[in-house]
């Protein structure tokens, strides 16, 4: 079904999920801005029909509201798993301030529609900067006026081709010779393919009844950080050795390595595992989706991408 005159502007669109959307949306005929800080953060969708890249300081209350107008949609996807320093600043502007200006920003602007990109355990009262800020950005959401129909989407970790997560277990097994320390090595996930997202998106600017709705988006299957990690070591022929740590060295992990450019791990991080990320709730059926299973997906890219790992 084509859309040819609408128009969906996204904010977050030139990372693992948003190009994923952006490729799906201009593929369907939508018209879709992406708000990028970087031209070259972009340059991978530019080439496609319909999307328009476009440099802006996202955070920018002015700007967010220049570029809204004569949009028919708003997505937000920004997210980040880490901030500089400690203090959460960086948690709550980038989740909890941007999206009430982004509210606000829609208000203003006449945008009609707002989907918004959250993470399952996200609440005020959670233990980490990160799901906190989270809880905050979703009641930005919850409490907008009723001019603003709004979605809000809570994945489990996301897997796909581009991910940073089942791909970065691959290089790190790879570094280390499969031997791999993990702090909560029981905490429990259910990964969603990056495809059932970006779907699930759709389908809600399809169904009416999706508006005032929060959609919980496990996938199909439950593991452990721990059987995350061994099944990516046995897809890229490297057995994981994997050796499970005391909380208590598990947070001294985390405080090491908050000192670490890039901060691979994270107190905040070790924080946020205190928290099963799964959900009893099954959003992706409740839209109509049948949920890919991730043996579907990883052996397709894990296999090939990180080949150089594999033994015979």
């Amino acid at each position: 079904m084509s859309h040819p005159q609408r128009r969906i502007t996204l904010l977050g669109g030139s990372g693992f999920v948003g190009r994923e959307l952006v490729a799906n949306f201009a593929k369907a005929g939508f018209r879709v801005r992406v708000l990028t800080r970087r031209a070259n953060a972009c340059a991978h969708l530019a080439v496609l029909p319909q999307v328009e890249c476009v440099i802006a300081d996202v955070h920018d209350a002015a700007t967010l509201t220049r570029q809204f107008t004569g949009s028919d949609v708003v997505i937000n996807l920004v997210g980040i798993l880490n901030e500089r320093g400690f203090s959460g600043r960086g948690f709550a502007a980038a989740h909890a301030e941007l999206t009430r200006k982004v509210v606000a920003a829609c208000l203003e602007a006449g945008v009609p529609r707002l989907l918004h990109m959250s993470s399952l355990g996200a609440a005020l009262d959670a233990p980490s900067h990160y799901l906190r800020s989270k809880g905050l950005a979703e009641r930005h959401v919850r409490e907008s006026p009723s001019a603003l129909a709004w979605t809000i989407f809570r994945p489990s970790v996301i897997f796909g081709r581009h991910d940073s997560l089942l791909n970065r277990f691959a290089s790190l097994l790879a570094l280390s010779g499969g031997i791999m320390p993990l702090a909560r090595a029981g905490a429990l996930f259910a990964p969603v393919w990056v495809g059932d997202v970006a779907a699930a998106f759709q389908r809600a600017l399809q169904d009416e009844r999706s508006i005032g709705r929060c959609y919980d988006l496990p996938g199909p299957r439950r593991m452990s950080l721990r059987e995350l990690v061994e099944y990516v070591g046995t897809l890229t022929g490297r057995p994981a050795k994997v050796i499970p740590l005391p909380d208590a060295i598990g947070k001294l992990q985390g405080r090491i390595m908050d000192f670490i450019p890039g901060k691979p791990f994270s107190s905040d991080n070790f924080r946020s595992l205190s928290v099963d990320n799964v959900s009893d709730q099954d959003g992706l059926s409740e839209l109509g989706i049948a949920a890919t299973t991730i043996e579907t997906i990883a052996p397709t890219y894990l296999r090939t991408k990180h080949r150089g790992t594999i033994r015979g």
